[in-house]
């Protein structure tokens, strides 16, 4: 869990790489069926269209039926539950034992979100602060023009954030008073990732082998 910008899918693909869990990112999901025109994605379309939060029961259905598929596996939920009844609703149907939040102060996020550029056509994208491009506003490769994507731009993302905050924080509170959130701050997802991993280390000794 985490705000978004917050390095929730650096963090989640580095899990995965170092503890081969199965990774299910709400996000991916969501835009694999939206693309497929499934019922459920189409449903979600015409709520995103209208600039509203997919309803909780069919995003806990989309969920519960892709992590019904993996079977046995040990998985990493990124982007989901968002809402307490969702958090409930997966309780109903599976046991979480841990939750890892990514605290990262607002303001670091806006600045690291509205500074994102992207070159459309092949999704590449520039941070202006670390990753700039070779000209300013221009894409390396094809010297196209870049463009801020519509989340990115400084009044999305306050939105965005503002949302987090109302919608998710009672859900990190639901996780507190059971007693697996384990919350990790920091500015820069390289510093933070290591205390990531000691953590998990000892949390999932029995997969640590399988790896080495």
């Amino acid at each position: 869990m985490g705000p978004p910008g917050s390095g929730k899918g650096t963090v989640s693909a580095r899990i995965t790489k170092s503890f081969g869990l199965k990774h299910l990112s709400s996000g991916d999901i969501l835009r694999a069926n939206i693309n497929a025109k499934t019922e459920l994605g189409l449903l979600m379309k015409s709520c995103i269209d209208q600039g509203q939060l997919v309803p909780d029961d069919v995003m806990s259905r989309l969920i519960l039926s892709d992590l019904r598929a993996i079977g046995q596996s040990s998985w990493l939920l990124d982007g989901f539950p968002r809402t307490v009844s969702q958090a409930e609703a997966l309780d109903d149907a599976y046991s979480v034992d841990t939750v890892i939040n990514l605290n990262v102060p607002f303001q670091t996020i806006k600045q690291r979100l509205t500074s994102r550029w992207t070159h459309l056509p092949s999704g590449r994208v520039y941070n202006i602060d670390f990753n700039p491009p070779k000209v300013p506003g221009f894409d390396d490769v094809t010297g196209e023009p870049l463009v801020q994507r519509d989340d990115d731009t400084p009044e999305t993302v306050t939105r965005r954030l503002k949302a987090y905050e109302t919608q998710t924080e009672p859900v990190l509170e639901y996780y507190r008073s059971k007693g697996v959130l384990v919350t990790f701050s920091g500015t820069e997802t390289n510093k933070i990732w290591p205390h990531v991993e000691t953590f998990l280390h000892s949390k999932l000794p029995y997969v640590n082998q399988n790896v080495a």
